[in-house]
């Protein structure tokens, strides 16, 4: 994506009336039309009261004028910023003022995108710009900023400068293929390897954490035909949204609803209880459950506490435990019914809530528990946001690394180590913008909101 020498316009704050709104100016003509528009000579860096005048000569508005000089802003150029009373009126008559005398109205994300293309930060940190604007929740702002200020990129480029010195080491021992000794066992290159493919999972874990806060948790609730999984849903979004009868098998499509726990998307599925049916509609309704399982962030498996207070001897245990391990809470409803009181446990390794859906005592318990798996922990001060490109270029890049240890241990092939480190280097780079199509480039920005 070639780098522009026009001038950009856009207005930087959100459109409609307000105090205060910032017109954002940047390219190599912005001073002088700076200094048509208000007649000064700005210091750069220094907030000077100026007047905006028309094309006549008519005045628009006074405000204050901030010049930032290339490449000592935002963008890398030369940058002016005009903050004028907050009117549609005015702002349109500035911004047509820009645009009759050579600039034109920047497309969405363009000043982000310039700050990217002259290395004022990296594609990560562009990204944080728009997920910090977006952030719904404390958590996910504090994730963005630590993006934006580099945290992410900086575990990416260490992580790559690793890569690149032991994808060096290799490349240099083909040229000794020939001699006797064991260049490869003595640069230690499988442990380095190892070490690598560890690293990568811990990043991949934070990653999929920052990616879980700004796109949000899809919750699936599953379960046995009338074990409550309507009345949960219904409890969770706080109103009536499936219809609850003692008949079995009410609910034979998937029913969705999102909703926010302190401003973290979640996006809440029903589901048709699980049991071997004859019912082609019924069946079909089963079917997509277990997609949709399969799909799932994290899996609600309800069980009638009446039915089963026994976890392990519940058949669905077993079959959700195969089909969503690692991602699957068991849920035992109905204490209202058996004189038991809400808590929170472990079985085998898996969280197990005790609640009564009907009453709505336990619930908080839930709640909790699924805003921890979304990520929010206020007693931790890392993490980063992530995207979902961000967590496919952080898995190719893994596989690569995991194909390279296979080329080195079974096939003893230096030069397809080499490329599979060369190939994981890539997805990587990816990450952070260094190696990017300019089609991905063009998709990312698109997305900003316009005048950033």
């Amino acid at each position: 994506m070639p780098i522009t020498n026009d001038t950009i316009c856009a207005l930087a704050t959100p459109v409609g009336k307000g105090g205060v709104s910032v017109i954002r100016v940047s390219g190599s003509n912005a001073l002088p039309l700076c200094q048509v528009l208000t007649g000064l000579q700005p210091t750069p860096r220094q907030a000077v009261l100026g007047s905006f005048h028309a094309r006549g000569g008519e005045l628009i508005d006074n405000g204050l004028v901030l010049y930032f000089k290339a490449p000592h802003s935002f963008t890398g150029e030369d940058v002016c910023e005009f903050h004028c009373h907050g009117s549609p009126m005015v702002v349109d008559q500035v911004l047509t003022f820009l645009v009759a005398h050579g600039a034109r109205l920047a497309r969405p994300g363009e000043f982000s995108e310039r700050a990217f293309l002259n290395d004022k930060l990296d594609l990560t940190q562009a990204e944080a710009i728009a997920d910090l604007i977006d952030s719904a929740s404390i958590s996910a702002a504090r994730h963005a900023i630590r993006s934006l200020q580099g945290d992410f990129s900086q575990l990416v480029h260490q992580l790559v400068s690793q890569l690149v010195e032991l994808r060096a080491y290799v490349e240099a021992a083909m040229d000794f293929a020939d001699e006797e000794i064991d260049f490869l066992g003595a640069g230690n290159v499988r442990s380095r390897l190892v070490a690598l493919m560890t690293t990568l999972q811990q990043i991949q874990l934070q990653a999929k954490q920052g990616s879980l806060l700004r796109e949000g948790l899809k919750v699936v609730i599953a379960g046995a035909p009338n074990a409550g999984k309507s009345t949960l849903l219904n409890a969770l979004c706080g109103h009536d949204v499936a219809i609850v009868t003692p008949i079995a098998g009410t609910t034979r499509d998937l029913l969705q609803h999102e909703i926010s726990l302190d401003g973290i998307p979640v996006h809440l599925t029903d589901t048709a209880g699980l049991r071997d049916s004859g019912d082609p509609v019924e069946a079909e309704g089963i079917r997509r459950a277990r997609a949709a399982i399969n799909d799932a962030d994290l899996v609600l498996l309800l069980i009638d506490i009446q039915q089963s207070a026994d976890v392990i001897s519940d058949p669905l245990w077993h079959e959700l435990n195969t089909l969503a391990v690692g991602k699957l809470t068991v849920v035992l409803n109905k204490t209202d019914l058996s004189n038991l009181d809400p808590e929170i446990d472990h079985v085998e390794g898996v969280t197990s809530i005790r609640l009564s859906a009907h009453t709505r005592a336990g619930l908080h318990l839930l709640r909790d528990h699924i805003k921890h798996r979304a990520g929010v922990n206020p007693a931790e001060d890392g993490g980063f946001i992530a995207r979902r490109r961000h967590l496919i270029a952080l898995d190719a890049a893994y596989k690569a690394l995991q194909q390279a240890l296979y080329c080195l241990d079974c096939l003893q092939a230096s030069e397809l180590v080499a490329e599979e480190l060369r190939n994981a280097q890539q997805s990587l780079d990816e990450i952070t913008g260094k190696f990017t199509s300019d089609d991905l480039l063009g998709a990312i920005f698109s997305s900003f909101c316009i005048g950033k």
